[in-house]
């Protein structure tokens, strides 16, 4: 479950018990070789004009970026897109040697306002440094979430600072809205921004509306099969041959020691799951996340397969046209199409409206490949059928196919223009110094029907619900990695916490909870611990009940506070049991310094209970003081 008010903070290196990889000589060469990476590659080789550099955590922002670099070419420009991880980026000012030139940013915000992992080192540098930016020309494109309290301040930061910096701002800053339509809003800005660039360069669009191949294909007939990845998100054979330190390129294989259904009835299923990360050398901190990989269901490989007649064990390879491109294929090759399916590609989330619109054209009947281009164009009436059609009816990539009889693509472009299947992000449910060698993940498996009749699956919770212990003798593993937040108890043990958790919300307040009881163990001096927590029925869904009501019973949790919305006929929350507690919750706040920590639903529950805190604060305060939630 994600947390609503303090996501992780953008630092994804985990803590190992090694020396440190390189040495400082290492260091001092690595970034002398990257900043004449970046000056060769964007500037002398065959003057790439448009770079889109992209801060990205969950794919979005580095697929926009691509979206982008491939637009240059309607208007006579070179574009590449461009990770600033991999670029000394005070190189930056050399892009006004090159003519008609811009940088574009299409910059993602994490968690409390955090750069990305990816551009955490570009954030960092644009703090410290003094860079003359004069006669760069750029632009930026921010991704965010409205229901956040930093909404989009990663992009508004770094468009405020470039121009800080002497870099002229060609086109004003467009603002994405994950809560609204991310997709609309981009497109909306991506048709105002090229005729921009256009009249202030004095260009013209070429009309080459075409779909421009990225990629080619390449079959393989006899090659090794130590030689074809089978999975591995990085270095080849690495699930085979393990070596920290892990990462998001280099998971750890966990073997599942417990599954287990969480809830005693009801329709839903709600589990508990332990990973083992002996011998990892992997540290976690209470608050922090477990980042796992999942693989798509096999049916739907399969019906994707049957459905565009291939062989779906074809070992091949998608190469990048551009041979001066620092990103060679779209996922690791070679490999077969059933792996790609089955482990890169996302096939289950609605497709954006450009992989809609590449794929009209192999469309045989006019009246499909029409609406297709008709709902990637920013008119209403396609924003309105692609809302409609593929969002509200949350149709996939095989929905589609199977509704659209006409609609045959070649395999390899499909592969070329879906995008990567991302890592899934739960906050753990345990804390270290209780579990040094476990971490345990809560989660709720995501199954609805959709409007069309079909019934929809969640790519991870499914996946995981069917990792047992041991599956014919063998251990299950999960590939995963750790994510640091900033999710954490206060410094001060002495410091009361209330805890706000309904539902799944509740996970990391059993490794806080943990946590407080650990500290106890070793005398320390332990403040007030208080957990609201939510459910709907005490005699169905109420998650670790047994544990949490033996933490009271030992004085680890002071007081715990369960709202059952459905137990009675008017439906009870978390927020009115607060209001209920309002002068307990005041002294906390404002005599202890308790600190508050929420996690859930950001849209609705959040909301509320931020609004329950406020009523207290302003009836008994008379007040609101902001530093309630700092």
């Amino acid at each position: 479950m994600a947390d609503t008010r303090a996501d992780p903070a953008a630092q994804s290196e985990l803590m190992v018990e090694d020396e440190p990889f390189f040495s400082y000589l290492d260091l001092f060469l690595f970034s002398l070789i990257a900043g004449l990476l970046v000056y060769w590659i964007i500037f002398r080789k065959k003057g790439k004009n448009i770079v889109v550099f992209y801060g990205s955590q969950t794919g979005t922002g580095e697929e926009f970026a691509n979206r982008l670099a491939k637009d240059a070419h309607r208007y006579g420009m070179k574009g590449m897109a461009a990770d600033p991880e991999e670029y000394d980026m005070s190189e930056l000012s050399r892009l006004t040697e090159i003519e008609n030139s811009i940088a574009i940013f299409c910059l993602a915000t994490y968690g409390e306002g955090d750069p990305t992992d990816n551009a955490q080192d570009f954030y960092d540098w644009l703090q410290e440094g003094d860079a003359d930016f004069s006669g760069v020309k750029y632009t930026v494109f921010a991704l965010g979430n409205k229901t956040y309290e930093h909404y989009n301040a990663m992009g508004k930061y770094v468009d405020k600072r470039l121009a800080e910096l002497g870099a002229q701002r060609i086109f004003d800053l467009g603002m994405g809205d994950d809560d609204g339509n991310l997709e609309e809003d981009f497109v909306s800005w991506r048709e105002q921004f090229w005729p921009a660039v256009c009249e202030h360069f004095g260009v013209e669009a070429t009309g080459e509306e075409s779909s421009i191949r990225q990629y080619e294909l390449k079959v393989h007939s006899d090659l090794n099969m130590n030689k074809i990845y089978t999975g591995e998100l990085g270095r080849l054979m690495s699930f085979e041959n393990q070596k920290p330190p892990f990462d998001s390129k280099n998971p750890f294989l966990a073997a599942v020691t417990v599954n287990r259904k969480l809830n005693k009835a009801g329709d839903r299923h709600l589990m508990h799951l332990e990973l083992d990360i002996t011998g990892s050398k992997i540290r976690y901190e209470s608050g922090d996340h477990v980042a796992v990989y999942p693989i798509n269901d096999s049916v739907i490989v399969n019906q994707i397969g049957d459905l565009l007649g291939v062989d779906l064990d074809m070992v091949i390879s998608l190469n990048n046209l551009d041979e001066e491109s620092n990103k060679k294929h779209p996922f690791p090759c070679p490999s077969t199409y059933r792996t790609a399916l089955t482990h890169y590609l996302d096939i289950t989330n609605p497709p954006r409206t450009n992989v809609l619109y590449e794929l009209a054209q192999y469309a045989t009947e006019p009246k499909d490949q029409e609406n297709m281009r008709k709902m990637a164009s920013s008119s209403p009436e396609g924003k309105a059928l692609y809302q409609s059609w593929v969002l509200d009816s949350c149709r996939n990539i095989l929905a589609i196919l199977e509704d659209l009889p006409s609609l045959r693509p070649p395999i390899d472009h499909l592969c070329e223009l879906l995008p990567r299947l991302q890592a899934r992000y739960y906050s753990i449910a345990s804390s270290s110094k209780v579990h040094p060698n476990s971490i345990h993940i809560c989660a709720v498996v995501v199954e609805y029907e959709t409007k069309t009749g079909r019934v929809n699956k969640g790519v991870a919770t499914n996946w995981l619900k069917n990792k047992m212990p041991t599956d014919n003798g063998h251990k299950t593993t999960v590939p995963m990695y750790i994510r640091k937040s900033q999710f954490r108890l206060p410094f001060k043990s002495t410091n009361p916490v209330i805890m706000v958790g309904p539902g799944t919300g509740i996970a990391p307040f059993m490794g806080f909870v943990q946590e407080r009881g650990w500290l106890k163990e070793q005398g320390k001096d332990v403040g007030d611990t208080v957990l609201y927590y939510g459910c709907r029925y005490k005699n169905e869904d109420f998650l670790y009940q047994e544990d949490l009501e033996e933490f009271e019973k030992t004085g680890v949790l002071t007081a715990l506070n369960v709202a059952f919305s459905r137990d009675q006929a008017e439906k009870v929350y978390v927020q009115h049991l607060l209001k209920k507690n309002k002068e307990a919750v005041w002294r906390l706040v404002h005599s202890d310094n308790a600190h508050i920590y929420i996690c859930g639903d950001a849209r609705n529950m959040a909301r509320d209970v931020q609004n329950a805190f406020y009523e207290i604060a302003e009836e008994l305060g008379g007040r609101y003081s902001q530093d309630v939630w700092s």
